[in-house]
């Protein structure tokens, strides 16, 4: 059983070292540290008591202040084929397909293209077209891996739906879904999952 202890921590920390969202990373870490406390408790270790102790300290105060920093959101239309939009499709890429697969940039009839900005850093790029009684279908709405804490999707859905209404958009529907972790981010935001003719799609009402 301490042992189990003992790897249990060594599985958080090693955990905290390959994800790329700053919060998890303190979680991960705050786990890791309880665990090697419990552990350094049961084999009488007092230096790594210590060690964790100090440690544990210093990423509650970093999480603290994360969680109390009132960061910045805004959206920034995009009104035709840009570099900036070029250059993120770019560089994300391979991430987009493990996402996005079938996302095609040509602009389609009566589209919406936005990027989030987060403390003026390119966050998010949403693509969307309308169709008929106000159904936007989402072609893509993918967040940079270091952001997805689903601040920006309730950003999107929640803060600029005015922006959404104003553009005529009752409904956001993603047709299909590829990504398990996908999945849970819209369910989470408040997508619901609804199913016709085995067809399974997510609907969030704007309106």
């Amino acid at each position: 059983m301490i042992v189990f202890i003992g790897y249990l921590a060594s599985a958080f920390l090693a955990f905290s070292l390959i994800t790329v969202n700053a919060v998890k990373f303190r979680w991960l870490n705050i786990f890791g540290c309880v665990s090697f406390i419990v552990y350094g408790i049961l084999i009488t270790a007092f230096p790594v008591i210590i060690a964790n102790v100090t440690l544990l300290g210093i990423n509650i105060y970093q999480l603290v202040k994360m969680y109390r920093y009132q960061e910045t959101f805004s959206l920034l239309p995009i009104h035709q084929d840009v570099e900036l939009m070029q250059k993120f499709l770019s560089f994300y890429k391979t991430d987009i397909q493990q996402y996005f697969p079938e996302f095609d940039v040509t602009v389609q009839e009566n589209s919406i293209r936005f990027f989030v900005l987060r403390d003026m850093k390119v966050a998010n790029l949403f693509v969307a077209h309308i169709v008929e009684d106000g159904i936007a279908l989402v072609d893509l709405n993918y967040t940079i891996p270091q952001l997805r804490d689903f601040k920006i999707g309730t950003y999107i859905f929640t803060k600029e739906k005015e922006y959404l209404l104003q553009r005529g958009i009752r409904k956001i529907v993603y047709e299909k879904v590829h990504n398990k972790n996908h999945q849970k981010f819209l369910e989470i935001t408040g997508f619901k999952k609804e199913i016709n003719h085995h067809n399974t799609s997510f609907v969030y009402d704007v309106a």
